[in-house]
């Protein structure tokens, strides 16, 4: 362990009693994975009156009003490693599709349908995250509206090391959903799959439905887990930091999911809103998929936030108020921590709040 010092005020456990007239800010390496600090601020770091320049936070209302496009996916922020985008389909795919730059998973903030792939069908819902190997063959089906996260990796998605939690933490292996092998529902006379290689689509004809797998064995398929599956990792005496929520891991990023918990013990002074924070090597985006955010003041379910690395973040003034008689968290979130910077889209920045920098300002 690398050398620990300290100086002047400051607590005896990270985001535990913290000391009367301080505001604690982690300044840490790693996206909370690599070594850290506290400092005890006089006042909180994110009580500016000017920011001046790019660095800033930024948001974007619910996605998914009359700005996205229906039945195409849009996306809102990119770099070397990983797409976000967002999806909203009321139709189904009239194509097949194989996406051969990328893995990618795919969260359904709503509405209810299949894919029908290579590998069989995967059913979906509400709360599905839906992982398909680069160079699946399939197709969506729609049965009810669905509006959907896409992520895009240019590496595998793995799960992550569970260590001394032990295989069964996080979620169950046998929570997750892999399909077996089933034939492709559509019939008629021609079959058009669309690859995608380059940043290119190239459209191949069949004469039959190319999802005719009558069976298969391996160690590489697509599978699903919903998010209120998911076990927190949880201390009624610290604060666990974003990476303990880590769902998914790919090469320069990480998906952590945010549900439901009980929160922190007050008998213990233990914080129980997010401490603020200055993520100096990761980029940070929040989806806000369902519940109450007390941490963030005015963001509804479907909004998304985007804190660049560098500039501080961490609660809004009013939520030290709104969780002092809470016991719970009633809120589900997905978070998109990147190694290397974010790049918003035109969409992107057309569409966001353009003031939302000024939400932490005094109130």
């Amino acid at each position: 362990m690398e050398s620990f010092k300290a100086s002047g005020t400051h607590t005896k456990q990270a985001h535990v009693d913290i000391p009367k007239g301080t505001f604690e800010e982690e300044h840490g390496r790693k996206g909370f994975f690599g070594r850290v600090s506290q400092l005890y601020h006089e006042n909180p770091p994110v009580s500016w009156t000017k920011i001046e320049g790019d660095l800033k936070p930024r948001c974007l209302p619910p996605l998914f009003g009359k700005n996205l496009k229906h039945n195409n996916f849009m996306a809102i922020l990119k770099n070397k490693d990983v797409t976000i985008s967002a999806g909203n389909y009321d139709m189904s795919f009239s194509r097949f599709y194989r996406n051969a730059d990328f893995d990618e998973l795919y969260f359904i903030h709503d509405g209810k349908g299949r894919l029908e792939t290579s590998y069989g069908h995967i059913p979906y819902v509400k709360g599905d995250y839906i992982i398909i190997p680069r160079g699946t063959t399939y197709k969506l089906f729609v049965d009810e509206p669905t509006k959907m996260l896409k992520i895009e990796s240019a590496s595998e998605f793995e799960q992550p090391t569970r260590g001394i939690l032990g295989p069964n933490a996080l979620y169950d292996q046998s929570a997750i959903f892999t399909p077996t092998a089933q034939l492709g529902s559509d019939k008629a006379d021609e079959y058009v799959v669309e690859i995608k290689r380059l940043g290119k689509v190239t459209a191949v004809t069949y004469p039959f439905n190319p999802l005719d797998v009558k069976g298969w064995k391996g160690s590489l398929y697509p599978w699903k887990i919903s998010i209120y599956d998911i076990c927190p990792v949880m201390s009624h005496r610290y604060h666990i930091p974003p990476s303990g929520h880590t769902t998914f891991v790919a090469k320069n990023f990480v998906v952590c999911s945010f549900v439901e918990r009980p929160l922190e013990d007050a008998k213990h002074k233990v914080l129980k809103v997010p401490f603020y924070h200055s993520n100096i090597d990761y980029d940070e985006v929040l989806f806000y998929h369902q519940g109450n955010f007390f941490s963030r003041d005015n963001i509804d379910a479907g909004a998304m936030t985007f804190h660049p690395q560098g500039i501080n973040h961490g609660p809004h003034p009013k939520a030290f108020a709104n969780v002092d008689d809470k016991t719970w968290t009633d809120e589900f979130a997905v978070m998109i921590d990147t190694r290397y910077p974010l790049e918003p889209t035109t969409w992107f920045s057309e569409n966001e709040i353009k003031d939302y920098w000024k939400s932490w300002m005094d109130q």
